[in-house]
């Protein structure tokens, strides 16, 4: 865990960073807002934000968006300083931390950070298969390809390996090619110098040289256009990178580790994937199944989301009913372990009486998960499907399909685009045509269907 504390260190600003690092923090230190921004472009990464309110909050949420740099920030200051602390949560800090800083609050927010989500939970015997296989070769340096649907847990998987590797003292670093602009993957990847580009306004580390001695994990490497692909073949080859702009070869040290949510021999025999690159990552595979062929996972993780929503909504913890567990079973999960994670967390909120019941197993749009609903959905004819398609152009029915699955999927585009069997990109060009057109366009954990 990396925390960067932005503000003059202080008496209780000390104290808060004394207690950070008695948790097990990695602590580094930056007095104005300029300094932090440096750090970071220096490469030395943070999983978390803190700044004194007493700092332009404002300002440096926003030069962190500016500069693609995804990392939550919280604001600290002195119970007196409640003005400051709305504006700082107005301004886009997850969380306001009262100073003198209080041991078990400054542990609870690590906690929540470090994402509790990361920890690998499982008892079938599909899945105990790959864990096994994942702990076998933990140890060595060999590139590995983490193929699954999405939504099955490949980066969890991912951070299991970097833990029982010998380079788990260093960082893992997560890079999702199919969230960041082809133009911008790059300089996200390789780093660039000043002056680049436009926008370049400093130096910038990218992710190579930030994961230096540990692990990097390209996530949904299938979307990676070709032509970086070539780029990246000869660093993960080489051991070195070229920044953006730069005039030498910098060398590195990083296991790779990738995911996939697609067939990629398909794809190199459709020439969007490099038939070298495969090889060279194809070391070892890990394919995770799907949720819905480890029965057993289903009511382990069920358990262990509902604990954890119960404690998150200071809401009592309730079992799961004996109805609610064949239910569960008996779903199809097309999202996996992030639907069944969903589903959990609105029958938490949802739930009546002293256990959670299969009333409370509801989809985005309140529809119930019983079978019943689910046969009574699948009667309906060809024949009537058919009619009702009559008279609209295959342009609307596209549009309608795409943007009923993205509801389906509660704004996620990673998932959708693996059901609708396209790529992210061409998702992504849908989605921009037809918000120009003016349609409603679900966002990430949004749905149209309710209010």
């Amino acid at each position: 865990m990396r925390l960067l504390i932005a503000g003059t260190l202080k008496g209780q600003l000390t104290e808060a960073t004394r207690i950070a690092m008695s948790k097990g923090a990695k602590v580094v230190h930056a007095e104005t807002v300029d300094q932090a921004l440096a750090t970071l472009r220096a490469g030395q990464g943070a999983d978390l934000v803190m700044i004194d309110v007493m700092l332009d909050v404002a300002d440096l949420i926003t030069k962190l968006s500016a500069e693609r740099f995804h990392v939550p920030v919280v604001a600290c200051g002195t119970d007196t300083d409640t003005r400051a602390a709305v504006t700082a949560i107005q301004a886009g800090a997850k969380e306001y931390i009262p100073l003198p800083p209080d041991p078990e609050l400054i542990a609870a927010v690590l906690a929540a950070v470090a994402d509790e989500s990361h920890a690998l939970i499982y008892r079938d015997a599909n899945m105990a298969g790959v864990v096994r296989l994942a702990e076998q070769i933990a140890g060595a340096d060999a590139s590995i390809l983490i193929s699954g649907e999405s939504g099955t847990g490949k980066e969890v998987l991912a951070r299991f390996v970097h833990r029982k590797s010998k380079r788990n003292e260093k960082p893992f670093i997560s890079i999702n090619c199919a969230a960041i602009p082809e133009a911008l993957l790059e300089s996200e990847l390789f780093g660039h110098e000043k002056g680049a580009f436009t926008g370049a306004v400093g130096r910038r580390i990218g992710k190579f040289e930030e994961a230096n001695g540990g692990t990097l994990l390209l996530d949904e490497i299938s979307e990676m256009d070709v032509r970086l692909q070539a780029k990246l073949l000869r660093a993960i080859q080489e051991r070195v990178i070229d920044r953006v702009g730069g005039t030498r070869p910098v060398p590195v040290d990083i296991r790779i580790l990738a995911t996939t949510n697609r067939n990629l021999a398909d794809a190199v025999k459709a020439g969007t994937f490099r038939e070298d690159l495969l090889y060279r990552l194809n070391v070892v595979t890990l394919k995770i199944p799907p949720l819905r062929e480890r029965p057993e996972d289903v009511l382990a993780l069920a358990d262990h989301f509902a604990h954890k929503y119960a404690e998150a909504n200071g809401m009592d913890e309730k079992p799961l009913s004996a109805d609610a567990r064949r239910e569960l079973v008996r779903n199809r999960w097309v999202g996996n372990v992030r639907e069944l994670e969903n589903t959990i967390h609105r029958a938490v909120l949802l739930s009546m009486g002293g256990e959670i019941g299969p009333e409370a197993l509801a989809m985005p749009d309140g529809a119930s998960l019983s079978s019943g609903d689910a046969a009574s959905q699948a009667a309906m004819t060809a024949e009537a499907v058919t009619r009702n398609l009559v008279g609209r152009t295959v342009a609307d029915v596209e549009r309608d399909l795409i943007l009923d699955t993205l509801d389906h999927c509660i704004g996620n585009r990673t998932h959708a685009a693996n059901i609708l069997g396209i790529s992210i990109r061409t998702l992504r060009n849908k989605l921009n045509q037809y918000s120009a057109e003016g349609h409603d366009i679900p966002q990430p954990g949004e749905s149209r269907s309710v209010a």
